[in-house]
């Protein structure tokens, strides 16, 4: 885990690299986030890693530590209903749009993870397959994007209890699956992605 990439992108003359990565494309329920991360070229951050990889208690912790020492950060989000309308590849591109949008400093260049381009407007783009574990901005992302879902859906376990969505986040784990045959969908889940317990209804 390192800077090469930002690093590549400065010596080609690009001054603000930003990274930007998703969380939540995978779940029955609630929106998918993205994050936009602008780091100090350089800069150490210990543990940071792939999200995915490491503790709720560690990436909590390094949300703050992100958060505090980032040029700048924004986390955008498309909700449920719009990944239902345009499906969760364009719901997630819209999000990375979104974040980026919300930078007050506005990158000239972006390394999203993954390898598909998400067209993000006056931004030239890279994209790095497994660039949540090699590039220092897109782990950051990664950090922001987990950790903001994260929470929102501990937030939802507390209004629709019976899912037990703090458990499993939204995933479509046994658990899930037996609370949706017991309780039908919430407002919260996606249609489109239960299609073969309600038809798509």
């Amino acid at each position: 885990m390192d800077y090469l990439y930002e690093q590549n992108a400065v010596n080609a003359g690009y001054k603000l690299i930003c990274g930007i990565d998703e969380a939540g494309r995978g779940p029955l329920a609630g929106p998918v986030y993205a994050a936009a991360v602008i780091l100090p070229l350089g800069l150490e951050i210990p543990g940071l890693n792939d999200s995915k990889k490491i503790s709720e208690k560690k990436r909590e912790q390094l949300f703050d530590v992100i958060c505090e020492k980032a040029i700048d950060y924004s986390i955008g989000i498309a909700t449920e209903k719009e990944i239902d309308e345009i499906n969760i590849l364009n719901a997630t591109f819209l999000a990375m749009h979104r974040a980026v949008e919300g930078l007050k400093t506005k990158p000239d260049y972006a390394l999203i993870d993954g390898n598909q381009y998400s067209k993000i407007p006056l931004v030239t783009e890279e994209t790095v397959v497994k660039g949540d574990a090699k590039v220092m901005s897109i782990a950051a992302a990664s950090i922001l994007a987990k950790v903001s879902r994260d929470r929102f859906m501990l937030q939802k376990a507390n209004e629709f209890p019976q899912y037990q969505f703090e458990k499993h986040k939204g995933y479509g784990t046994k658990l899930h699956y037996e609370m949706l045959q017991e309780y039908g969908p919430s407002p919260i889940h996606r249609m489109t992605f239960l299609k073969k317990l309600y038809g798509g209804k």
